[in-house]
């Protein structure tokens, strides 16, 4: 077995009347996304990069809009049973780094708590989960303050060493 990499890439426009869910951690004050689970981009696009890596589909196979046990679902639990699948492929993550591009709100002052709960919905250690948010700069739909959308790499790593060839 190789060591495996995937890219996952989710977006949401805000609504209002919903709370805005960034990798487990509710932000107050501010509008939330539309979605059918908890619209939660950030946990989307990792779970996404780590089923890409593997080559098993997208969030939606797994967990279609279309099926109600899903509605308002939590998506840090989704998230860990991606991390659970994985592991059943024998892989482990080796580290996931993810980029929110969002006008608004500001992400830094939540950046540590989106870590540690990604980092407890993956079973993995802090330090192999990355978290940074850039601005568009008021370029697009985004730069209008529209929506967010994130980007993240996720690497898998083999569960146990290969056997050395003799």
């Amino acid at each position: 077995m190789i060591p495996r990499v995937g890219i996952g890439y989710d977006v949401h426009p805000f609504a209002d009347g919903r709370a805005l869910v960034l990798g487990g951690e509710t932000l107050p004050g501010t509008r939330g996304l539309t979605g059918h689970s908890d619209a939660d981009a950030l946990c989307h696009a990792i779970a996404d990069a780590l089923l890409g890596a593997l080559a098993l589909g997208d969030l939606g196979t797994h967990f279609p809009d279309s099926d109600a046990r899903w509605k308002d679902a939590n998506s840090p639990a989704l998230l860990s049973e991606v991390a659970s699948l994985v592991h059943n492929h024998g892989y482990v993550v080796g580290n996931v780094d993810a980029t929110v591009l969002a006008e608004a709100p500001k992400l830094a002052p939540h950046v540590a708590a989106m870590r540690s709960n990604l980092a407890g919905a993956l079973g993995v250690a802090l330090d192999q989960v990355s978290v940074k948010a850039t601005r568009p700069e008021g370029l697009g739909s985004l730069g209008k303050g529209e929506g967010l959308a994130v980007w993240a790499v996720a690497l898998l790593v083999p569960r146990t060493p290969p056997e050395e060839h003799r």
